[in-house]
């Protein structure tokens, strides 16, 4: 008998009864009746009942008692109804069955690690991912990558229609600093010389607009040996697209609608733009981050100024140092125990914030253990300020101006999950803008690229390089997601002269700019036109399509959070010889 299919297991219905089919797949559970056996088929379309009667055909019956589960066979038979009241009606299958004539073994199976069909399976994510193969059959991180497919389908068409194309660019290619280490593949040909997976493919698309492509894109695989966390792997997916002669005001539109069109097509939502516009000095003020999370409210305040006023020396002390003063106000927070600030404290504190202070709304007036140390005058400045109201909390953090922001930011976000705050069906999509070109890296002193070195600054800035490089905004952007970072982009520099006057900015040696670069600079003098681009994730779109915990969950193969595959042990030693092929020598591990 062929295996092959007339129908896959999700199709048959009450329309197609008295048909002859064929259908392979596994034994997905498998019921023995006393006399009449029952298999649940099973292929990535979903589950067909099959039934083995011995008075059909007693060969096929006798054949049957022996599959097990993850068994793969092949039946033909006639699709006939269920008997009443045996209609499924959760499948689209569940109105029929295969009366079975015949039955291949096509390949047994040992007992799976873990159960494939438990719906409810307990199993830690390590033995998972030994068995990846295995935990994408049960069906959940499938249906994950058929979403992915979708999505990648609806970018390829969206970018089509406007003109872009897919051009493939080098995975081999040569090492640049572009803010997190490279993987190194050693050259054969050249011993002691490397090439470089691509953290991404920046230089080459600029490439791709010098050579007059002026619309291009690419699925990338990027690679980046950085330390990983749940929204991180490794290696990773992006589409990647620049274009020549355009704007911000071009591009935003069409990314807008190619968002719009992923989420429409992949989980039928509608997006609609234009997406809010958030500088990123806002953003830092309003949310202590550059990735806010929308949905929901609890904006941190600055009360620098109103702290002065008062008498309590936690805050003057601050000020006086330096630090600055921020709060949140929680909506219905005063019924909040002492114990539940008490946590909420223990909270910051592993964030670096040195304590909490509090204030409840309570009787039309502000109700703590500090409030003494406001007078009256002070205490209606803050309600007016946090806009507070009877039952609300108030939350303050005073410290240095990164530990506040990130502490206040992370606080937000854990009252909003622990109040039930978060809508996880609702997207708020904005654009972080205007981010600073460079910030001050204090262990190797110099100035770094807060985005990447090639990222244009905005022309009325360009005065300030030489005297106040920190003041100068980038012509950059970054597209947020419900508190995370979807993609980044920015204007590129597209003159020569000024990309080599960065380079030394950020302190760069005229050998160093020749070395890593001298290709580049080199290219910039024939003619190249203004062009932008970005870059937005895909694993990171579809982990936020499907509201799944981490990229692992969207990714087939993945890397865990140390990097390694545990499915095929890597990475692992190699041979002595591909070694010394290689002219590498390998220093043993400290004990």
């Amino acid at each position: 008998m062929s295996y092959k299919r007339t129908h896959d297991c999700g199709t048959l219905t009450a329309q197609n009864i008295g048909e002859t089919v064929l259908l392979s797949g596994w034994v997905h559970r498998r019921r023995d009746h006393g006399g009449l056996i029952f298999i649940d088929l099973r292929d990535r379309f979903g589950l067909t009942q099959i039934v083995f009667h011995p008075e059909v055909a007693q060969d096929m019956h006798t054949l049957a008692g022996d599959l097990r589960s993850e068994w793969v066979i092949a039946v033909k038979g006639k699709v006939v109804a269920r008997g009443e009241g045996m209609t499924n009606p959760k499948l689209k299958t569940g109105a029929v069955e295969i009366e079975t004539s015949h039955l291949e073994i096509l390949s047994k199976a040992k007992t799976p690690p873990f159960s494939i069909c438990d719906e409810n399976l307990n199993v830690n994510e390590e033995l998972r991912l030994t068995y990846r193969y295995l935990d994408i059959r049960r069906g959940e991180i499938a249906e994950r990558l058929v979403v992915r497919h979708k999505t990648m389908l609806a970018i390829r068409n969206h970018l089509d229609g406007h003109r872009f194309l897919e051009i493939t660019t080098p995975i081999l290619g040569k090492s640049t600093p572009e803010g997190a280490r490279d993987y190194l593949v050693p050259s054969r040909i050249y011993p002691g010389t490397f090439f470089a997976l691509p953290q991404s493919p920046q230089i080459f698309k600029q490439l791709l607009m010098i050579s007059g492509m002026d619309r291009y894109f690419q699925i990338a695989t990027c690679f980046r040996d950085e330390d990983l966390r749940s929204d991180r792997q490794p290696e990773f997916t992006q589409i990647d697209l620049e274009m020549s002669f355009g704007s911000q005001e071009e591009l935003f539109p069409m990314i807008e609608e190619m968002m719009g069109g992923i989420f429409k097509q992949c989980i039928g939502v509608n997006i609609q733009g234009p997406f809010r516009q958030i500088t990123f000095r806002d953003s830092m003020e309003r949310y202590g981050t550059d990735k806010p999370d929308l949905r929901f409210g609890m904006e941190l305040v600055r009360i620098d100024a109103i702290a002065k006023k008062s008498s309590f020396s936690v805050f003057l002390d601050q000020l006086q140092e330096g630090c600055v003063i921020k709060g949140i106000c929680v909506k219905g927070g005063a019924e909040a125990s002492r114990r539940i600030i008490d946590g909420y404290t223990q909270f910051v504190g592993h964030l670096g914030a040195k304590g909490l202070a509090w204030m409840k709304m309570q009787e039309g007036a502000l109700v703590s253990n500090i409030v003494k140390f406001f007078d009256k005058a002070v205490q209606e400045e803050l309600i007016a300020a946090f806009q507070a109201e009877e039952g609300d909390l108030l939350l303050f953090v005073a410290s240095n101006e990164n530990t506040t922001n990130m502490a206040l930011d992370h606080l937000r976000r854990h009252i909003a999950k622990e109040s039930g705050l978060i809508d996880k069906n609702r997207y708020e999509f904005a654009w972080i803008t205007e981010f600073p070109l460079v910030h001050w890296d204090k262990d190797s002193q110099t100035y770094a690229a807060e985005h990447h070195p090639f990222t244009m600054p905005y022309l009325e800035d360009i005065p300030l390089l030489d005297s106040e490089p920190q003041k100068v905004r980038s012509s950059s952007y970054d597209l947020v997601l419900n508190g995370y970072e979807l993609g980044s982009g920015s204007q590129r520099i597209h003159s020569g002269e000024l990309q080599e006057k960065i380079f030394r900015m950020l302190k760069l040696s005229e050998e160093d700019i020749k070395k890593r670069f001298g290709f580049f600079i080199e290219a910039l003098q024939y003619g190249t036109p203004p062009h932008l681009g970005i870059a937005l994730g895909v694993d990171r779109i579809v982990m936020l399509l499907t509201h799944s915990e981490s990229l692992r969950d969207v990714i087939a193969f993945p890397k865990t959070q140390r990097a390694t595959d545990l499915m095929m042990d890597a990475p692992s030693e190699v041979l002595k010889e591909q070694l010394t092929e290689l002219k590498i020598h390998v220093e043993p591990p400290e004990v």
